[in-house]
């Protein structure tokens, strides 16, 4: 009996523990204190251990400043860079613009290589691209590229502190981005009308950090290689148990 009642317990159920308590006093009637479900117990809980929103790890507290309220939050900051509120706000839009870049990035750097590669055009790698020669010299589009990008950043960074001040476009009064949280804009940079929900804000962010993990595995990559990403996993499938990541450190 001991070892059913265990097994019950664990089950979520509550197990009778004789038979004058499984029936009434009504014959055929079940005991409403028998056989029904229990709430999770410490037994239950114990057999399957998930990591909590705000957990990066499933058990390690997390710091009362990250309490898993914003998006992609699983509680890591080691060196407790987000302790400041005032410092949080800046490195949520900091993230955010960045995985946005690096998910542009890496498209820019594997598509082109992909699609040279099968005929459709003809383009330099990623790694060669500033070699060749563009309508201006570098040192003009640098200047060009930092003066557009300058005005950009500003108007970004005055919305960051004072959200919706920059709304209005200054030259065509007669546009304006509807009232948004920072970082989401929507209107003309929203075309296809995407809701910023919370599930949405996640899985951006995931992305975005997984594309700033692979731009910087495509930099590795081509220093170690010399090669692009794709060339790399061409080479890797015509002979996968030779042309491997140890052979290729064991080899330089």
């Amino acid at each position: 009996m001991a070892a059913v009642t265990t097994q019950a317990s664990i089950a979520g159920f509550r197990p009778c523990a004789s038979k004058s308590r499984f029936l009434t006093g009504a014959p055929g009637k079940l005991n409403k204190e028998c056989g029904v479900r229990l709430p999770s117990t410490s037994s239950t809980n114990s057999l399957k251990v998930e990591a909590k929103k705000g957990e990066w790890l499933p058990g390690l507290a997390s710091p009362a400043y990250l309490n898993g309220s914003l998006p992609g939050d699983n509680g890591f900051d080691p060196l407790a860079l987000a302790e400041d509120p005032e410092n949080l706000k800046w490195f949520v839009q900091a993230e955010l613009v960045n995985g946005r870049w690096a998910m542009l990035g890496v498209a820019g750097m594997l598509l082109p290589e992909v699609f040279t590669q099968i005929g459709i055009i003809n383009v330099p790698k990623w790694y060669d691209a500033g070699k060749q020669e563009y309508f201006a010299s570098s040192s003009t589009l640098f200047v060009i590229e930092f003066i557009l990008f300058h005005y950009v950043e500003i108007r970004r960074w005055q919305d960051i502190k004072n959200p919706g001040s920059v709304n209005q476009d200054p030259i065509f009064k007669q546009y304006s981005l509807p009232p948004n949280e920072v970082g989401y804009p929507g209107g003309i940079f929203n075309p296809l009308n995407f809701a910023p929900t919370a599930e949405a804000k996640e899985k951006e962010l995931a992305n975005g950090r997984l594309a700033m993990l692979a731009f910087l595995g495509f930099i590795v990559q081509h220093n170690v290689t010399g090669k692009g990403p794709f060339d790399n996993l061409l080479q890797h499938l015509s002979d996968p148990w030779h042309n491997t990541i140890i052979q290729t450190f064991g080899g330089n």
